[in-house]
């Protein structure tokens, strides 16, 4: 297990803009997502500004950005706003709204329009067949899995993710993404998989350096580290 044999591209996931440009200066990083829920979490309050903000430090790599909208023809809208912050820019399009109201029709009509998209917000196989199919044969398009979610309700997302892979064997320029992944082992299980795209927050991919770890030397670490604490804590324990 090495992290310089990784096939799958790394992304970083989050809204922190400082994060996000010490994420640029790593050269295992090849793009960037964000969404709503981390933006509001980081304290963003005017959307396009952020975005200027973002691109001015990451010029050159994908960053995917999210329509906010629920009724399709309004996201349509700021889908086409958001393709034009710069080349470089992924639209983000939920699988559904909040109704459940499939958004395959608006897939449809912004991938044949040249639109790069990355469609969210996934969790089953039938979706990514759904979205397949709505997709421009020749459209680069990232199609996100919510792997991590999926797994959080019992389910392996291994096969699970084998299978949405297939799903997209008619579509060579849609690339799979491992989204919401919980721990550093996903990254490699998305490259044996066969994932193009795994996107996690800095601090999971903070915690690459550990790859490969002596595990004797950890344990005594760990142990350091409880003990250290127990002094700090003047823990006591009289008969």
């Amino acid at each position: 297990m090495s992290k310089n044999t990784l096939k799958v591209k790394l992304f970083a996931d989050g809204a922190d803009l400082a994060g996000m440009a010490a994420m640029y200066g790593n050269p295992l990083i090849s793009g960037f997502t964000t969404n709503p829920t981390l933006m509001k979490k980081a304290g963003v309050t005017d959307y396009p500004a952020f975005a200027r903000q973002v691109l001015a430090v990451i010029p050159d790599r994908p960053v995917s950005f999210e329509v906010f909208a629920d009724e399709l023809d309004e996201m349509e809208n700021q889908a086409r706003i958001i393709a034009t912050w710069g080349p470089n820019v992924n639209v983000k399009i939920p699988v559904m709204n909040t109704r459940g109201v499939s958004t395959a029709p608006l897939i449809a009509k912004l991938s044949a329009d040249g639109i790069m998209l990355n469609v969210t917000a996934i969790m089953t196989v039938r979706q990514v067949r759904e979205v397949a199919a709505a997709l421009a044969p020749d459209a680069p398009a990232i199609i996100s899995v919510f792997a991590g979610r999926v797994a959080d309700t019992g389910v392996d997302p291994v096969p699970h993710m084998k299978a949405c892979l297939a799903e997209l064997s008619a579509r060579p320029k849609a690339e799979l993404l491992w989204a919401s992944p919980r721990e550093l082992l996903n990254i490699f299980q998305a490259d044996d998989v066969g994932c193009h795209i795994i996107t996690a927050t800095n601090d999971v991919l903070g915690k690459l350096k550990l790859v490969g770890k002596d595990l004797d030397e950890y344990s005594r670490e760990t142990v350091q580290m409880f003990f250290d604490d127990a002094c700090a804590s003047r823990f006591e324990i009289s008969r």
